[in-house]
């Protein structure tokens, strides 16, 4: 699809999406190169996720990753993109301490690094403030189930909702993330059946990572769709391509290459004519 011929996607559209029964595709990005294939591929929503402290920084987990980092990954973003929806992933500790901390760091993302919205992980406990930055002008998303930034609490990196007391908090949380205001939620790594219920109850859209198909849209991470992340593979991530293994053969090439005084061949060196040079 060309750029002339694609819709620009913003919240009306997520709702007519939802309305149509018509799935949202839903991609994270990090950088300037990998925003603007995705967008020329047609992804609808983009996630600058605080998943890039691991992903791209190299932390080994998300906890590390700062506001000022998440900004200038954003911004980048947002400057390859024009059609997409662009969430900004509020990282650990810019949010929870207080709601005003929250509308601040949310604003930076709104303002500064022009996203259309915003995502927070916590449910009952992050309503209130769900709440504050909704009043404030701020379109958010909710982020329920496996939820990285409590990992130590949830622990590790678990599927959460297996049982039936911790499926019925999931639920509530749902529900009081859309009382609060947010204009979606976002469920990880749940049960699908759960993630359905969530799904049948709720007015606003539902989207999954690892939560089945009943949703109106999912999200993966691009570094696992690719095959550029080797540390650990998540259940629900499908590989769609091996490029980690591709460029470890285009550097080797390129080594052998070097090392053999095959590359630069002539092709790739400029000229003097003949009567310049001898004037040197």
């Amino acid at each position: 699809m060309s750029e002339e011929e694609r819709e620009e996607v913003n919240l009306n559209y997520l709702y007519e999406k939802k309305e149509k029964g018509e799935k949202i595709s839903w991609l994270t990005a990090y950088d300037y190169p990998t925003a603007r294939y995705e967008e020329e591929a047609g992804v609808e929503m983009i996630l600058v996720g605080d998943s890039g402290g691991m992903t791209l920084l190299g932390y080994d987990s998300t906890l590390p990753v700062t506001m000022d980092e998440m900004a200038v990954m954003t911004k980048a973003v947002t400057r390859a993109t024009d059609k997409t929806f662009v969430v900004g992933d509020m990282p650990y500790m810019s949010y929870q301490a207080s709601k005003e901390d929250a509308i601040k760091n949310a604003g930076r993302f709104m303002g500064e690094c022009s996203t259309d919205a915003v995502k927070l992980e916590g449910g009952r406990r992050m309503a209130p403030t769900v709440e504050a930055m909704v009043d404030a002008g701020i379109p958010v998303i909710g982020h329920i189930g496996m939820t990285p930034q409590s990992a130590a609490q949830l622990g590790g990196y678990k599927s959460q909702g297996r049982d039936a007391e911790s499926a019925r908090q999931l639920i509530e949380d749902a529900q009081a993330l859309e009382d609060a205001g947010a204009f979606a939620v976002l469920l990880e790594a749940i049960p699908e059946r759960v993630g359905q219920r969530i799904y049948e109850a709720a007015e606003v859209p539902i989207y999954g990572i690892g939560a089945g198909g009943a949703t109106d849209g999912q999200l993966l991470i691009v570094q696992d769709i690719l095959g550029l992340f080797e540390l650990f593979k998540p259940k629900f991530v499908k590989r769609y391509a091996d490029l980690g293994d591709e460029m470890v053969e285009a550097f080797e090439q390129y080594i052998d290459e070097v090392k053999r005084g095959e590359f630069p061949g002539e092709e790739h060196c400029y000229s003097i004519p003949d009567e310049e040079f001898e004037r040197i």
